[in-house]
């Protein structure tokens, strides 16, 4: 049976789901290793070279690995080397985020095919907004280049409480009868998978992007909202129902304010995008300054991408609110700090693109209230993918569900 024809099978047993996961293997191997030979290959799977030439023979049919040739050799037969193949299967991944949709297409050897791509939308809880979703993703995907049938996969981030594994999302999407996962994959046509977009950011970074060898890792999504992605021994954590990392609705402030999860004194409610906005606006009311002025925009209509452009123009009014915010991130992040003890805390999202004007006083509240010991332990970085974390995160978590032999 054709490896791309069964991957979607859950019951294969025997001979068959042998054969399936020797060939995850060696896509596995490839990919850790990039290039490999036979012998190579066989050695470290402990696996005969008959079986891994008639496998990678298979493999090598269907498009999936390309044989690069032969290796220098002082003497003796010449081995071949082979490597993952490129234009065979992709993997499409979608952000959705509350003003806009990104979306893009990765191929097998994790090279994002083009840059994300930002379309306005709203996300909101009902049918319209799910509905302008799937018409979104059809548009893309009829749009591209790549066949359909070759998208092996798609992964779609969302914000709020998700479970990975049955396809639910409790915070949106809530009022149909199937899980949302599903209802949106019978929508496609292709398979789909959900998950937290911090998570798949997080995992993102891990896997290509600002990570080194670090293997406990905290990344902070800095959006309108306050997501958290938690990576213990390189694994990502996902909490006994896919909950884990709803850092920002921690009930930190003794205020009246409500927050969009509805209850009063969140940390989003003093430190997060909405609150940047929301000070800005009531600064521009009380007579501040501001590029953000220069077209004439009602106050009330500043979204937080243009006070991000208005900061990275040296805005004073849009340094100082970020600012703020920055501070009382960093006094939260200290908390995570000294109860994590992680290798690395990586700063992410929107806001995380005005650099030094949310790291600087994040530090600056990390060193002054988190423990000295546990402070120096950990590094503060800021995401080395930017804006195409969380495509990339979407594309990575569905390639791996497909090669895993779990």
């Amino acid at each position: 049976m054709e490896f791309l024809k069964s991957i979607n099978q859950v019951n294969l047993s025997g001979v068959l789901f042998k054969n399936m996961n020797l060939k995850k293997n060696i896509i596995q191997f490839l990919d850790k290793h990039d290039l490999a030979t036979i012998s190579e290959i066989g050695k470290e799977l402990n696996v005969s070279t008959p079986k891994i030439i008639s496998t990678i023979n298979e493999l090598l049919e269907e498009n999936l690995l390309h044989d690069n040739g032969k290796i220098e050799s002082t003497g003796g037969r010449r081995a071949n080397q082979f490597k993952l193949a490129t234009g065979s299967v992709f993997f499409m991944g979608v952000e959705v985020s509350k003003y806009h949709i990104s979306l893009g297409i990765m191929d097998l050897n994790k090279n994002l095919l083009q840059k994300p791509s930002n379309i306005p939308f709203k996300l909101k809880n009902s049918q319209d907004s799910l509905e302008k979703l799937i018409d979104i993703i059809n548009d893309f995907i009829n749009g591209t280049s790549i066949p359909k049938s070759k998208i092996l996969r798609i992964g779609i981030n969302l914000t709020g409480r998700i479970n990975q594994v049955t396809g639910h999302n409790y915070n949106f999407f809530q009022f149909t009868d199937l899980p949302i996962r599903e209802f949106i994959e019978n929508a496609i046509g292709i398979k789909t998978l959900i998950d937290n977009d911090a998570r798949a950011m997080a995992f993102a970074e891990y896997c290509s992007g600002i990570v080194e060898k670090e293997k406990n890792i905290l990344f902070i999504n800095l959006d309108y909202g306050i997501g958290l992605g938690i990576i213990i021994n390189g694994e990502i954590y996902y909490g006994k129902s896919g909950f884990s990392g709803e850092f920002g609705h921690n009930p930190i402030y003794d205020n009246e304010m409500i927050c969009q999860c509805g209850k009063k004194g969140c940390l989003e409610t003093e430190a997060s995008g909405f609150a940047v906005v929301r000070n800005i606006q009531d600064k521009l009311r009380a007579g501040f300054g501001s590029i953000l002025q220069r077209d004439h925009k009602k106050i009330e209509d500043i979204t937080l991408e243009e006070i991000v452009i208005a900061c990275n123009q040296d805005d004073t009014l849009a340094i100082e609110c970020v600012s703020v915010v920055g501070e009382k991130l960093g006094k939260a992040v200290a908390s995570l700090i000294n109860i994590f003890n992680p290798e690395l805390v990586i700063l992410g999202g929107l806001l995380s693109t005005t650099n030094e004007f949310i790291r600087v006083p994040i530090k600056s509240s990390l060193n002054k209230y988190s423990a000295s010991l546990v402070n120096n332990d950990t590094q503060l970085k800021t995401s080395k993918l930017g804006l195409s974390a969380g495509v990339m995160g979407a594309c990575l978590l569905v390639r791996r569900t497909i090669f895993s032999t779990e």
